[in-house]
């Protein structure tokens, strides 16, 4: 890799590998795939990737959640929602060094069909670590930091506000906003990064440097989306930091974004 995310040929680097993975964290991936071989070793699964900061070599111990996606032969089923349901429950009450797990399921055709070449398709290729059977990725692209990715990969932020809105209005504790706000957020500064990623020239899913990057581009609001990034990292329940997000960044990005590179491309 030669910096900022790109190996030496200039397309995006796969950010993470198991070598990565802390020592306090290996325990939890590897029952991890105990725990998912036990549940989809019948034939419905093709393939296991884990994917942020575990395998990227940055979680906080007892903070950072455990994120797996299951790649399976057939379209999910509620039966397959079930099973990762319980895995996930099982994952997170077994181990302190996490706080959540989040178990991903999309069928093969679905993560290497054209539709989802630069959305899902990336998401395996570059952000998923595999864990488990063959590698998806040796049936996709290699990708590099384009407008057209930055488009199908962010370019449906306006999509989510309205459903943002609404589930602000609705929380009632400091857990649910604190829960809404740390998914706001990221959504917010990664749509921020990649906005500006073909000028930038690079990738990255440090929250951190992907504020930095847009900031250098758009200094007036560079100080919302260190904000956001902070939010991300350290979820607040204060009702006017998930108003200043979904009332006032969020929609300046999106228009913003349309502008730019335009929408994504509508899914059924």
């Amino acid at each position: 890799m030669i910096g900022r995310g790109l190996d030496v040929d200039g397309t995006i680097a796969r950010e993470g590998a198991m070598s990565r993975v802390p020592d306090a964290f290996a325990g939890v991936v590897a029952a991890a795939r105990a725990r998912i071989v036990d549940a989809f070793g019948d034939g419905r699964l093709h393939s296991a990737y884990v994917y942020g900061s575990i395998p990227r070599g940055t979680p906080k111990l007892g903070v950072s959640d455990l994120d797996l996606l299951l790649a399976l032969h057939a379209e999910p089923t509620e039966a397959d929602r079930l099973d990762a349901a319980r895995i996930a429950q099982s994952l997170d009450e077994s181990f302190d060094q996490i706080d959540g797990v989040g178990i991903l399921l999309f069928s093969t055709r679905t993560l290497l069909s054209e539709r989802e070449r630069h959305d899902l398709g990336f998401f395996v290729a570059c952000l998923c670590t595999p864990l488990l059977g063959d590698d998806l990725a040796e049936d996709l692209p290699r990708y590099r930091p384009t407008a057209l990715l930055a488009r199908e990969t962010n370019g449906d932020l306006s999509l989510a506000l309205p459903e943002w809105g609404r589930q602000a209005a609705r929380a009632t504790t400091d857990n649910q906003r604190r829960g809404l706000s740390r998914l706001v957020a990221r959504r917010i500064v990664r749509t921020g990064f990649t906005l500006v990623m073909p000028r930038w020239g690079g990738w990255t899913s440090d929250l951190t440097e992907s504020a930095e990057a847009f900031g250098t581009y758009y200094p007036a609001r560079a100080e919302q989306m260190r904000g956001a990034a902070r939010t991300g990292r350290a979820p607040s329940a204060d009702p006017a930091v998930l108003r200043q997000l979904i009332d006032d960044l969020g929609p300046w990005l999106a228009a913003e974004y349309t502008a730019v590179h335009g929408e994504k491309a509508l899914r059924p």
